[in-house]
């Protein structure tokens, strides 16, 4: 959705108005602090969205407070009151990426039906991938250096929940309503399948061509994928 511009008067006025604020803070350390002003929230959001389009194709180490000042259309220092460091606004970004990413697996159900919960969690992934690309890329960028700055969130958020999932797969299967594999292996996979419509759209489109690689790549691609896993995790008898 894209932000509402903010009237220039109202933004060069923020910061000193704000740097009022800030003296009483710290002149007593101990209060609350004042919640954002609607024009604070807009121009966080504003250098939020620049800045996710930056990461997404930069990285975190090719990114430059000036490239997303200038995405923002804002004047560096405008943007460094705000954010004074760049990891702070990657760190944000992160995060709620992290709970965005979350939300499709927190969303299976242990009550429900193993195959349509999981060909929703299919489907919620690969809608991910058509929606958010630059979240996806960005995501992708960490995770191939090594994830520095959001490991702790990895090895907690992250691994606590694929390993609640993992248990109702495991759960499922013990009942005889999934063929027997492994549960995290099987994460692992949805989340290479899906994801790869996104990290590689610009691949995906290219050898599909103009008549396959529209919007309707997704649907071909959810109905393939369905297949493929929910064909493979039917139990079978034994010989």
């Amino acid at each position: 959705m894209p932000l509402n511009k903010v009237k220039s008067a109202e933004v060069a006025a923020t910061p000193k108005r704000q740097h009022k604020a800030d003296a009483k803070a710290a002149a007593h350390p101990h209060a609350k602090p004042r919640p954002l002003t609607r024009i604070q929230r807009e121009k966080q959001d504003i250098i939020l969205e620049a800045a996710l389009e930056v990461f997404s194709v930069h990285g975190f180490r090719g990114a430059t407070i000036d490239q997303i000042a200038e995405v923002a259309g804002m004047s560096k220092p405008n943007l460094l009151y705000y954010f004074p460091r760049k990891e702070e606004i990657h760190r944000r970004l992160m995060a709620a990426l992290l709970e965005t990413w979350l939300a499709p697996l927190q969303e299976m159900n242990a009550d429900g039906d193993p195959f349509p919960e999981i060909r929703s969690y299919i489907r919620r992934k690969l809608e991910m991938a058509r929606d958010y690309p630059r979240e996806s890329r960005l995501f992708a960028n960490e995770m191939l250096q090594g994830a520095p700055r959001i490991i702790e969130m990895i090895e907690v958020d992250l691994k606590n929940l694929v390993d609640e999932k993992a248990k109702v797969l495991l759960g499922w299967m013990d009942q005889g309503k999934l063929a027997r594999t492994d549960p995290y292996h099987l994460i692992f996979s949805i989340w290479a399948t899906t994801q790869h419509y996104a990290d590689f759209d610009v691949q995906v489109r290219a050898v599909l061509g103009p008549s396959r690689g529209g919007e309707g790549r997704f649907e071909d691609a959810a109905r393939y994928l369905e297949h493929l896993f929910l064909y493979g995790l039917t139990p079978r008898p034994r010989p």
